[in-house]
């Protein structure tokens, strides 16, 4: 374990990128209590993202992997893209594999759970601006465990199958598979309800399935629900 306390002569500008303003406020307001780091901005979109990036070049982007214009991947894609000096750390509610894997396939310097303590957030961005990565410990074991190839069976074929999946689509999966209706996927993502309807009907056609049943047992062979919680629900 590194120790990334420094004496500090300039403060690291970060952008918070998160479509819901609670979540902003909250960690703005973690930020502003260190000497290190300063809030640049904050926005609530991709596109105001990218844009703000190629303005006002930020050291460190805080971004919500979900998005209501596109995805967090998405954004951060473009951003590294055109700013491969920018460092981004990605934020989510989960920790499934495609999320973090996809997060690191975009240029992501970090993965971070929303759920995650103010220090690991503080630790998280001083070792990317010191030049490493950083992985909340809840997703970099299974990051470990998918690398090292343990565990094999016969559902590794039904995990690759997500592979074909956009960002977005896997939130629709995760959420169709929890036993939630189109409308309250449309009201938690944000979108209407013919927008939800629409991806149910293009991912199935993806995953070459046409029921939810069938959703569901994909869902739980790639990790993206927890089947006790299924149950509960």
């Amino acid at each position: 374990t590194h120790d990334y306390r420094y004496t500090v002569y300039m403060a690291f500008e970060v952008l918070l990128v998160d479509d819901h303003q609670i979540v902003r406020y909250a960690t703005k307001a973690i930020l502003e209590r260190q000497q290190d780091f300063r809030v640049a901005g904050e926005v609530g979109s991709g596109d105001e993202a990218i844009r703000f990036v190629a303005q006002n070049r930020p050291d460190v982007v805080l971004m919500d992997i979900g998005l209501p214009d596109m995805s967090g991947l998405e954004a951060t894609t473009e951003i590294i893209r055109n700013h491969p000096s920018c460092r981004v750390i990605m934020l989510s509610m989960y920790g499934d594999e495609n999320s973090v894997i996809g997060a690191a396939k975009a240029g992501a310097r970090g993965f971070l759970l929303k759920s995650t303590s103010e220090g690991g957030l503080l630790e998280a961005l001083r070792a990317v601006v010191a030049g490493d990565t950083y992985f909340s410990p809840e997703v970099s074991s299974r990051l470990l465990f998918r690398v090292q190839g343990r565990g094999k069976h016969s559902e590794d074929a039904e995990t690759s199958a997500m592979d074909v999946l956009s960002p977005r689509e896997l939130q629709v999966v995760r959420l169709v598979a929890q036993g939630k209706t189109s409308k309250e996927v449309a009201v938690d993502l944000n979108l209407r309800e013919q927008t939800i309807r629409s991806y149910r009907k293009t991912l199935m056609k993806k995953l070459e399935i046409n029921n939810t049943s069938s959703l569901t047992r994909l869902a739980y062979a790639a990790g993206l629900i927890d089947f006790e919680k299924r149950i509960s629900a």
